[in-house]
């Protein structure tokens, strides 16, 4: 059987490691062992702030549809409950942004809704 030398797979593995720490401060981007922590430690926190970013563009979403909704004299809870109840089914990504950037036919939206 022939013999495999691994050398060249090994520094390749080694190299790419080091290019996805390039960047880090101080012996992460530089030492392997401390590359390789803080790729995987930075992999972990996109990882879950992928989802929390999601939980937070929603927040955004509900809190400019509450303000919009007071200045009409609307309740948020209230608004949602009585869409669910009509059917309508508007997510509110687009319900937040009908009232940011067209005012006047969110106003008419919802009164349409009550």
């Amino acid at each position: 059987m022939t013999r495999v030398k691994r050398g060249v797979a090994a520094s390749k593995r080694r190299k790419n490691l080091l290019d996805d720490a390039k960047g880090y401060r101080w012996r992460r981007s530089k030492v392997y062992a401390a590359a390789k922590q803080a790729v995987t430690k930075a992999g972990v926190y996109a990882f879950r702030d992928r989802r929390t970013k999601k939980r937070t563009a929603r927040r955004l979403w509900i809190t400019r549809l509450g303000i919009a909704l007071r200045e009409i004299g609307l309740k948020y809870s209230s608004f949602i409950k009585t869409m669910s109840d009509k059917k309508i089914e508007l997510d509110r990504k687009v319900l937040s942004q009908m009232a940011v950037e067209n005012p006047e036919v969110f106003k008419k939206f919802t009164e349409s809704v009550k």
